[in-house]
Protein backbone atom coordinates (compact mmCIF):
# COMPACT_ATOMS: atom_id res chain seq x y z
CA UNK A 1 0.00 0.00 0.00
CA UNK A 2 1.33 3.52 -1.21
CA UNK A 3 0.31 5.74 1.43
CA UNK A 4 0.74 9.77 1.03
CA UNK A 5 0.24 11.74 4.52
CA UNK A 6 0.52 15.68 4.63
CA UNK A 7 2.39 17.69 7.24
CA UNK A 8 2.51 21.16 8.18
CA UNK A 9 4.63 20.88 11.78
CA UNK A 10 1.46 20.92 13.80
CA UNK A 11 1.08 18.04 16.52
CA UNK A 12 -1.90 17.04 14.64
CA UNK A 13 0.42 16.71 11.57
CA UNK A 14 2.64 14.19 13.89
CA UNK A 15 -0.25 11.77 15.15
CA UNK A 16 -0.80 11.64 11.63
CA UNK A 17 2.06 10.49 10.18
CA UNK A 18 2.30 7.60 12.98
CA UNK A 19 -1.23 6.78 12.19
CA UNK A 20 -0.19 6.50 8.62
CA UNK A 21 3.13 4.29 9.88
CA UNK A 22 0.22 2.24 11.95
CA UNK A 23 -1.73 1.66 8.92
CA UNK A 24 1.34 0.82 6.80
CA UNK A 25 2.94 -1.79 9.22
CA UNK A 26 -0.53 -3.82 9.64
CA UNK A 27 -1.07 -3.63 5.54
CA UNK A 28 0.78 -6.13 3.71
CA UNK A 29 4.36 -6.28 2.94
CA UNK A 30 6.19 -3.74 0.22
CA UNK A 31 4.04 -0.94 1.85
CA UNK A 32 5.70 2.66 1.89
CA UNK A 33 4.97 5.90 3.22
CA UNK A 34 5.43 9.42 1.84
CA UNK A 35 5.55 12.29 3.96
CA UNK A 36 4.66 15.86 1.38
CA UNK A 37 4.93 19.14 2.97
CA UNK A 38 3.35 21.69 0.37
CA UNK A 39 4.31 25.34 1.62
CA UNK A 40 1.92 28.55 -0.82
CA UNK A 41 3.79 30.54 -2.86
CA UNK A 42 4.89 33.91 -1.25
CA UNK A 43 2.33 36.97 -2.93
CA UNK A 44 3.25 38.45 -6.02
CA UNK A 45 5.87 41.02 -6.06
CA UNK A 46 7.28 39.44 -2.82
CA UNK A 47 10.23 37.72 -5.09
CA UNK A 48 10.78 41.21 -6.48
CA UNK A 49 11.45 42.88 -3.21
CA UNK A 50 13.75 40.56 -0.74
CA UNK A 51 15.11 38.62 -3.93
CA UNK A 52 14.58 34.74 -5.14
CA UNK A 53 17.32 33.86 -2.72
CA UNK A 54 15.64 35.04 -0.05
CA UNK A 55 12.54 33.33 -1.32
CA UNK A 56 13.92 30.34 -1.67
CA UNK A 57 15.01 30.14 1.67
CA UNK A 58 11.85 30.84 3.21
CA UNK A 59 10.51 28.16 1.48
CA UNK A 60 13.41 25.54 2.81
CA UNK A 61 12.95 27.16 6.63
CA UNK A 62 9.27 26.52 6.40
CA UNK A 63 9.99 22.98 5.02
CA UNK A 64 12.35 21.60 7.68
CA UNK A 65 10.22 23.71 10.25
CA UNK A 66 7.40 21.01 8.81
CA UNK A 67 9.37 18.08 8.76
CA UNK A 68 10.98 18.69 12.70
CA UNK A 69 8.04 17.47 14.03
CA UNK A 70 7.08 14.86 11.40
CA UNK A 71 11.20 13.24 12.00
CA UNK A 72 10.37 12.72 15.92
CA UNK A 73 7.11 10.53 15.20
CA UNK A 74 8.94 8.47 12.55
CA UNK A 75 11.59 7.19 14.62
CA UNK A 76 13.32 4.39 13.76
CA UNK A 77 10.50 2.68 11.99
CA UNK A 78 11.32 -0.23 9.38
CA UNK A 79 8.95 1.32 6.88
CA UNK A 80 10.09 2.76 3.92
CA UNK A 81 9.28 6.66 3.98
CA UNK A 82 10.80 9.24 1.65
CA UNK A 83 10.16 12.82 2.19
CA UNK A 84 8.67 15.66 -0.11
CA UNK A 85 8.05 19.25 -0.36
CA UNK A 86 6.24 21.21 -3.01
CA UNK A 87 5.48 24.86 -3.60
CA UNK A 88 1.68 25.67 -4.70
CA UNK A 89 -1.84 25.99 -4.05
CA UNK A 90 -2.08 23.39 -0.63
CA UNK A 91 -4.85 20.98 -2.04
CA UNK A 92 -3.80 21.00 -5.43
CA UNK A 93 -0.58 20.05 -5.01
CA UNK A 94 -1.25 17.82 -3.13
CA UNK A 95 -3.91 16.25 -5.24
CA UNK A 96 -1.22 16.45 -8.36
CA UNK A 97 1.00 14.55 -6.33
CA UNK A 98 -1.54 11.84 -5.42
CA UNK A 99 -2.08 11.12 -8.19
CA UNK A 100 1.55 11.43 -9.58
CA UNK A 101 2.75 9.14 -6.97
CA UNK A 102 -0.75 6.71 -7.79
CA UNK A 103 -1.20 6.27 -4.17
CA UNK A 104 -3.51 4.30 -2.75
CA UNK A 105 -4.72 6.36 0.60
CA UNK A 106 -4.13 10.12 1.48
CA UNK A 107 -3.67 10.54 5.19
CA UNK A 108 -4.38 14.06 6.39
CA UNK A 109 -4.42 15.91 9.82
CA UNK A 110 -7.57 18.33 10.74
CA UNK A 111 -7.20 21.50 13.04
CA UNK A 112 -11.11 21.27 13.45
CA UNK A 113 -11.84 24.61 13.66
CA UNK A 114 -15.74 24.26 13.44
CA UNK A 115 -18.28 24.81 10.34
CA UNK A 116 -18.05 28.64 10.17
CA UNK A 117 -14.42 29.02 10.29
CA UNK A 118 -13.95 26.21 8.06
CA UNK A 119 -16.76 28.24 5.56
CA UNK A 120 -14.84 31.16 6.10
CA UNK A 121 -11.14 30.17 5.87
CA UNK A 122 -11.11 27.03 3.55
CA UNK A 123 -10.44 23.72 4.76
CA UNK A 124 -7.61 22.60 2.71
CA UNK A 125 -8.55 18.66 3.77
CA UNK A 126 -12.51 19.50 2.76
CA UNK A 127 -11.19 20.98 -0.61
CA UNK A 128 -8.46 17.45 -1.11
CA UNK A 129 -11.95 15.26 0.05
CA UNK A 130 -14.38 17.01 -2.58
CA UNK A 131 -11.79 16.54 -5.75
CA UNK A 132 -10.40 12.86 -5.36
CA UNK A 133 -11.25 9.68 -5.65
CA UNK A 134 -8.55 8.33 -3.70
CA UNK A 135 -9.36 7.01 -0.14
CA UNK A 136 -8.91 9.80 2.38
CA UNK A 137 -8.36 9.49 6.18
CA UNK A 138 -8.46 12.60 8.30
CA UNK A 139 -6.76 12.38 11.69
CA UNK A 140 -7.85 14.49 14.39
Amino acid sequence: MKILVTVDGSDISSRAVKFALKLAKQSAAGSSVAVLHVDPPVFPGVERRIGKEAVQTYHVDNHAHAFKAARKALGRTRVPVEELTAIGEIAGTILAVAAKRKVDLLVMGSHGRGAVKGVLLGSVSSKVIAQTTIPVTIVR
